[in-house]
């Protein structure tokens, strides 16, 4: 599986911005995925997963109520809804497939797209 993540640019704070995250096959549904983030100088880190039927979904205590993980199987894209957006949320981000029992945890995941940076100015 191949994830491309696309959709990163730069935005003020409190404006919005979504991206994406095409996947290079038709097993895209079967898949349960993530969107982490890296920051300069820091540790990649879970932002939100989603269940491979798009049922279930898991945010960062960080993003919750700001941030909207859904998907579309007919199109194999995961996306990132980002509202209110912070300077602190500046960062690569990056999509992937979950492999493992923990949805949060950088080791369970594999297949990890390029990124898309987003940079929050204040």
């Amino acid at each position: 599986v191949q994830l491309q993540a696309s959709g990163g640019g730069l935005v003020q704070a409190g404006g919005s911005l979504r991206v994406s995250c095409a996947a290079s096959t038709r097993t895209f549904r079967s898949y349960d995925l993530g969107w982490f983030r890296q920051a300069p100088g820091k540790e990649r880190e879970f932002v939100a997963a989603i269940s491979w039927s798009g049922a279930s979904t898991y945010y960062a205590d960080s993003v919750k109520g700001r941030f909207t993980i859904s998907r579309d199987n007919a199109k194999s894209t995961v996306y990132l809804q980002m509202n209110s957006l912070k300077p602190e949320d500046t960062a690569v981000y990056y999509c992937a497939v979950r492999v493992g029992s923990t949805s949060t945890q950088v080791m369970n995941y594999q297949n990890w797209g390029q990124g898309t940076l987003v940079t929050v100015s204040s």
